[in-house]
């Protein structure tokens, strides 16, 4: 169990990446968040998430649907597909499980 230190060190800890993100997105450059950035971020996101998705109380949605079109999710999908060198086939396996 986290010590309340730990708790509020936790609180928010996304929203550095998440301004610097949406300061990107805005401004049309893409290059103030660095491409090593985003994929250390992209790593423990998925991490974490896997993590939790397998204890009992698994986490909420894993995006907020409202906030992204279908060609980010497709895009970013696929791109977690390639790199994991899966391929449609290895991901039906696993689409059907849990909820």
């Amino acid at each position: 169990m986290p010590t309340a230190t730990q708790a509020q060190a936790t609180v928010g800890c996304g929203d550095d990446f998440v301004d610097a993100a949406s300061r990107a997105l805005a401004s049309g450059d893409l290059d103030l968040v660095a491409d090593a950035d985003l994929q250390r971020v992209m790593t423990a996101a998925v991490r974490l998430y896997a993590a939790k998705a397998e204890t009992d109380t698994p986490p909420a949605a894993p995006i907020a649907a409202d906030l992204v079109t279908p060609t980010d999710i497709v895009t970013t999908v696929s791109d977690l597909i390639r790199a994991a060198g899966l391929n449609l086939w290895d991901v039906s396996m696993w689409f059907r499980r849990g909820g």
